[in-house]
């Protein structure tokens, strides 16, 4: 991969951990803020499962800013692109879908149909 590609990658994922840790912030602000009574037992309930919602959605995006931490090491150390199972480069359409990705098409595809079969 080219130093062209490489700053596109890394400019993508900074911006990407920027958004990310902008909404993370913004939910920890709203929950310091909570509503204080709800005369109504159902709206209780709509604004937990809501809240529990939020926060599912939050855990999710804290998994995702690690794994671009991780992508932009990789980028520092140079092994950004390339499979970590059979070392061949992965194509530029699948990073530009998903940065993150640490395996090529075929091994991600081999990974799937075997947890597939294990019903995992």
């Amino acid at each position: 991969m080219d130093e062209k590609d490489l700053k596109f990658f890394k400019e993508l994922l900074s911006k990407r951990i920027d958004d990310l840790l902008k909404q993370a912030d913004g939910t920890v602000s709203g929950m310091n803020n909570p509503r204080e009574s709800f005369p109504d037992p159902t709206d209780r309930a709509t604004y937990e499962a809501d809240r529990n919602f939020e926060l599912r959605i939050r855990d999710r995006e804290h998994k995702l800013i690690k794994k671009v931490k991780k992508a932009l090491d990789r980028i520092s150390a140079g092994s950004f692109g390339i499979c970590e199972k059979c070392g061949d480069e992965i194509s530029f359409e699948r990073l530009k879908a998903r940065p993150v990705t640490t395996l090529c098409i075929d091994c991600k595809t081999k990974q799937e149909t075997f947890e597939k079969a294990l019903g995992i």
